[in-house]
């Protein structure tokens, strides 16, 4: 269980994240997939990430010290946002640029709405990160929404889109930020990264 969750900084430059001394776990995922309302629930506080209904609230790396212990971060959504072309591929770069080269960043959690076929962007993006030998987690969105066997479904649609181009799966964990349905397994295995 996470006890203490603080807001460190934003920045546009991975060059200004804070002093890679402890480890970090990044949070990505589409516009609207319910990234904010994840790491609010991992947290426990309400208002540490700002919640939208308009896609492409994150606009920055948001660190947040999490027990005194590690770092989670909040990165922008990638795919659709109310914003301009330009805007977009500032996002892409500046993403790209603090996941290859933040030495201390120990995996990245690819969030995935689970009432939704396998989404082309969400494979892309996994796959680029395999190419690039980044460690992942898959988590699935949302499951409070739908029933357990309708995410299993989903689930499997996405095993099985992936192992296209993949010899297996990363690790998948299933979420809801209404029901916390997910946050011990998540928090747990973060702990197990960080004190090993």
């Amino acid at each position: 269980m996470i006890k203490a969750a603080e807001f460190v900084v934003s920045n546009t430059d991975y060059k200004l994240c804070p002093k890679a001394d402890k480890k970090e776990f990044a949070f990505i995922g589409r516009s609207n997939v319910g990234k904010s309302s994840l790491i609010n629930m991992l947290t426990g506080r309400k208002k540490l990430a700002k919640t939208s209904q308009t896609p492409g609230k994150t606009q920055l790396i948001n660190h947040f010290l999490i027990d005194e212990n590690w770092y989670l971060v909040d990165l922008p959504g990638y795919g659709y946002a109310k914003t301009s072309k330009t805007n977009r591929k500032e996002w892409g770069r500046m993403i790209e640029e603090y996941i290859v080269n933040r030495e201390n960043l120990q995996l990245v959690f690819v969030l995935v709405d689970s009432r939704l076929e396998p989404q082309k962007i969400d494979l892309e993006f996994i796959n680029w990160l395999g190419t690039n030998g980044i460690p992942l987690a898959i988590v699935f969105t949302k499951v409070d929404k739908q029933s357990i066997n309708k995410t299993q479904k989903s689930v499997a649609k996405f095993k099985k889109a992936l192992l296209r181009t993949w010899a297996e799966t990363p690790l998948m964990f299933a979420t809801s930020s209404e029901t916390a349905v997910g946050r011990e397994d998540l928090t747990a295995y973060i702990r197990d990264i960080v004190n090993n």
